[in-house]
């Protein structure tokens, strides 16, 4: 029996085995597969391991998607999680080249998936409360939302949990230097039932415009030659 003669519903089972690569190449071989490639319910599951993945034309978006995963680990992670005004000529190059692709990946789910149950960010300095804020309104039934080392997220991220986040049951915040305790009491206020944990995220320095920094040193200077 040629692969061709399975029905729709094998077929989905096989491809279900590959990666996203995988089924790419075998979709190119006739109409048939390219038709089961495109089937959303394949793709009820996304990992990603860095944002040039996102650019890629191996994946489907759809209805069917319940769990997605964003992990970025390399060490451009570092520079994209070092502070605007403190990043070299050639940080803010290496940043320029991809500042809003998870940005933008995030607003097609919004628009293709709205039964996403979890979201998992890691390393994803570039994304702002504004894209976390959007798929907590599109998602409602969003039920794990985790963000790890997401620099530029903040407590309103929290406040939009609180407000939104009517079906979450997870929530975890590690790393993540400019959510404040007050920030997390309020959700834990908001939503009791709701699993939330932080590691590290409160007890870091949060981010601090220049001049903001300037006033504290000359503060410090201030206190210690009174002492």
């Amino acid at each position: 029996m040629h692969v061709t003669e399975l029905n729709r519903e094998c077929l989905i089972h096989l491809f279900s085995y590959l990666d996203k690569d995988s089924r790419k190449s075998l979709s190119l071989t006739c109409r048939q597969l390219r038709d089961v490639f495109l089937d959303s319910a394949l793709w009820p599951l996304l990992n990603f391991h860095s944002p040039c993945e996102l650019r890629k034309d191996n994946f489907v978006l759809g209805s069917s998607l319940r769990y997605l995963s964003i992990c970025w680990h390399s060490s451009r992670v570092k520079v994209c999680n070092i502070e605007d005004w403190l990043k070299t000529t050639f940080q803010k190059d290496i940043c320029r080249k991809h500042e809003t692709v998870v940005s933008d990946f995030l607003a097609k789910v919004c628009i293709k998936c709205p039964n996403l149950l979890s979201l998992t960010l890691s390393g994803c300095g570039h994304i702002a409360d504004r894209d976390v804020l959007r798929v907590l309104q599109s998602c409602a039934g969003l039920r794990c939302l985790r963000l790890e080392n997401c620099a530029r997220i903040t407590d309103d991220v929290l406040r939009g949990a609180a407000a939104h986040g009517h079906g979450l049951r997870s929530v975890q915040l590690d790393f993540c230097r400019n959510v404040s305790r007050a920030g997390l009491q309020l959700l834990r206020d908001s939503r009791p039932a709701v699993q939330l944990s932080a590691e590290r995220s409160a007890a870091m320095i949060p981010d601090s415009q220049p001049q903001e920094k300037a006033s504290l040193t000359r503060t410090l200077q201030k206190l210690l030659h009174c002492s």
